[in-house]
């Protein structure tokens, strides 16, 4: 089997002294799994950063056996944000998800658009915000979608309205409710990602037993 496409890099792992075993979410065929072989060498393992976007060639002998890679560059992205660590382990974190959440050899569109939307994001005001609703997006796409509006009653707390969950009293931020980007508000913004990282983990890990990213918990303690 020998196909070509592009893809962003979202995992590598040593495999053996020169090469790597790395995923890839491509355009064509979703997430595929295959070796690098001489990506220790100097040619290409500087450029070999999770996030970067690749021409790929695979070829695998039998489709049930892992396959090898032939990469070379599209785009640099993940070098843009060396000297900016939040940004960086945001990067991180996202590649990160998509690995774990997706399914191999399972082509998916919307997944594909979406990790360009991502870098396109990391360069607005309000990017933080903007990835809140970035990580809802994916859960959506693989059928876990979530309306706070079917949640939330309004509240009068210390005199302002807020939007409050009617099993547990938890305080859910305007923007979730509202689908606002606009915020600049630091305490709702930190509220929010603790409210998606809680639904991630009770709707989506918890019951598929995969294990909370530290990745995310790494993301989250640098933005506080």
């Amino acid at each position: 089997m020998n196909w070509q496409d592009k893809g962003f890099l979202i995992s590598r792992n040593k495999y053996n002294e020169n090469s790597i075993i790395s995923e890839f979410y491509t355009e064509n065929h979703g997430k595929i799994t295959g070796t690098i072989f001489g990506a220790t060498s100097k040619k290409i393992k500087n450029y070999l950063l999770v996030g970067n976007k690749f021409h790929l060639n695979f070829n695998s002998k039998q489709e049930n056996k892992i396959g090898y890679f032939k990469v070379e560059i599209d785009r640099f992205y993940t070098p843009l944000y060396l000297e900016d660590k939040k940004k960086l382990y945001c990067i991180i974190y996202a590649m990160n998800i998509l690995k774990i959440l997706t399914v191999e050899n399972q082509e998916n569109k919307k997944i594909y658009l979406l990790i360009n939307n991502f870098f396109d994001l990391l360069s607005k005001k309000n990017w933080l915000v903007n990835f809140i609703f970035w990580e809802l997006e994916i859960f959506k796409i693989l059928g876990y979608d979530i309306n706070f509006n079917d949640y939330v009653k309004n509240k009068i707390i210390n005199g302002d309205k807020k939007f409050v969950v009617e099993s547990n009293n938890k305080i859910i931020p305007n923007f979730l409710v509202k689908k606002e980007t606009s915020t600049n508000n630091r305490s709702e913004i930190i509220n929010g990602f603790k409210i998606v990282g809680d639904f991630l983990d009770k709707t989506i890990l918890k019951p598929n037993n995969i294990n909370y990213p530290l990745s995310r918990y790494e993301f989250i303690n640098l933005i506080k």
